[in-house]
């Protein structure tokens, strides 16, 4: 049997100053032997190939918006404001060809990302559980599928609170003299789960009276970056209610979210 050992984990036990194979072979199997060995879960291969179709789309779009902006910085260094309209207009002569190429180089992104959207959607181990989750008001259907290919098998996970942990939603706390401490945000979390709930949770309050509410309560006593952390957290409550009752989402799963 093959285990995976959580990296951060291994390396916080194992810690010391003399470190070579030999001293790491005999750590790990004490720790195995005194079943202490930090195993780290590992996701289905079909998960991880439909993972890894969909980082990669997102790297796309990375390099789509990476374009575009650089389309605006030719623009501005030439002096001329943008405008789709009238993009070729009173330019130098090398910005026109500059811009084509970069026009064509962002339509060939855009329609490699699109082309792998749609074949995730309609794939048959994910489309039942993205209908699922695009139920939820402002839940489209990228966040749907990042939740359901990093998450997995949404099991694992015993409590709302420790998904919103997972997905880096929550800072570190440090206890000490009867003295508790919140830190920032973590960086031990799924970094593509955190990105993609918290673009969402900046738009999902116009599209959920609900949300809406717990943003303005949350800017009441903070700021927006923490009114927005919040409608993340909300948002995974929501995600975490559909996942475990495999209907879509409706008022008993709101009450239930909420009581979670």
């Amino acid at each position: 049997m093959v285990k995976v050992a959580h990296p951060a984990m291994l390396q916080a036990i194992a810690a010391g100053k003399k470190k070579n194979d030999r001293v790491d072979a005999r750590k790990i199997a004490d720790l195995l032997r005194c079943d202490y060995f930090p195993e780290c879960h590992m996701a289905s291969r079909e998960i991880r190939d439909r993972r890894r179709v969909l980082r990669y789309r997102n790297l796309l779009v990375r390099q789509a918006v990476q374009m575009k902006n650089k389309v605006s910085g030719l623009l501005m260094e030439a002096g001329v404001p943008y405008n789709q309209q009238k993009v070729h207009q009173k330019m130098p002569p090398s910005m026109p060809e500059l811009l084509r190429l970069s026009r064509s180089t962002v339509e060939v992104l855009t329609g490699m990302q699109r082309q792998l959207i749609r074949a995730l959607e309609s794939d048959v181990l994910l489309a039942a559980r993205v209908e699922r989750l695009a139920s939820i008001p402002g839940v489209g259907r990228v966040v749907a599928l990042t939740w359901a290919l990093e998450m997995g098998d949404i099991s694992r996970f015993g409590s709302v609170k420790k998904a919103v942990s997972y997905c880096g939603l929550c800072g570190a706390e440090k206890s000490s003299g009867g003295k508790t401490e919140r830190t920032p945000i973590s960086k031990q979390r799924n970094k593509h789960l955190q990105t993609m709930l918290i673009e969402a949770a900046k738009l999902a309050p116009r599209w959920n009276a609900e949300l809406a509410l717990v943003y303005e309560r949350a800017k009441q006593k903070g700021n927006r970056n923490r009114a927005t952390l919040a409608v993340a957290r909300k948002l995974v409550a929501y995600l975490m209610a559909v996942d475990r009752e495999e209907r879509p989402f409706d008022t008993q799963l709101r009450v239930a979210s909420n009581a979670a």
